[in-house]
C-alpha cells in the first residue's frame, strides 16, 4: 500500500513560507539578512532590504492565541513627495504584475474630491488627509498580496502586505470557535 502525503504550499515572502512560529519564521528570515528590532503582542518587526528597497521595515503577524504566522507587512521607506511616493507604488505594482499576472481588484482615486487634484502638492496632501485610495490586490492561489499608498503618524509610505490562504483560514476558524 502506498501512502502520499498532501502538502498543501504557502505564500512565500522572500523564498521563506508564510508558516511557523514566530520565532521560526523570525529566524529564517535573520538568516536572509533582516535585522529583528522587536516583538510586542504577537508581531515581530524586522528592518532590511526588499525588492532593491533599502531599510524596509517588516511586521509578521500572527494571532496571539495561535503562535502561527499568517500575515507580513512590508513598509518601504518613506517619501516627502507624491511623485516620490507614487513612483514607488507604480515601480512596485509593475514588477508583482510581472510576477503574479494582473490585479485581481485595483482602486486608484483620490476620495471626496469633485476633481482629482492636479499638481504633485495637492496630491501629497490628500495622502496626509486620508483622501488617497490607492490599493492593488493580487488573489493567488495560496493567498493574498495587497500593495496601497498609506499615511500613519506623519509618514507616507507604501505597504505591502501578505495574507497566506491556509493559515489565515486557520486563525479564522479559531475565532469562529471562540463565537
Amino acid at each position: 500500500m502506498l501512502t502520499i502525503a498532501q502538502t498543501t504550499e504557502h505564500l512565500s515572502f522572500k523564498g521563506v513560507p508564510i508558516d511557523g512560529t514566530l520565532n521560526q519564521f523570525i529566524s529564517k528570515i535573520k538568516n536572509i539578512g533582516f535585522t529583528h528590532l522587536g516583538t510586542e503582542s504577537g508581531i515581530a518587526a524586522l528592518k532590511g532590504d526588499f525588492a532593491g528597497y533599502k531599510s524596509c521595515i517588516v511586521s509578521v503577524g500572527t494571532l496571539s492565541q495561535q503562535d502561527l504566522v499568517y500575515k507580513i507587512g512590508v513598509a518601504f521607506p518613506e517619501k516627502d513627495t507624491w511623485s516620490s511616493l507614487s513612483g514607488d507604488y507604480f515601480n512596485l505594482k509593475e514588477m508583482l504584475t510581472q510576477k503574479y499576472g494582473k490585479p485581481s481588484d485595483v482602486v486608484e482615486k483620490f476620495d471626496g474630491l469633485i476633481s482629482e487634484p492636479k499638481d504633485d502638492e495637492s496630491k501629497f496632501r490628500n495622502v496626509k488627509y486620508d483622501k488617497c485610495r490607492y490599493n492593488s490586490i493580487w488573489t493567488t492561489k495560496n493567498g493574498d498580496i495587497e500593495l496601497s499608498i498609506a499615511y500613519k503618524n506623519f509618514s507616507c509610505y507604501v505597504k505591502l502586505a501578505y495574507f497566506d490562504k491556509e493559515n489565515s483560514a486557520k486563525i479564522k476558524a479559531k475565532a469562529i470557535d471562540d463565537l
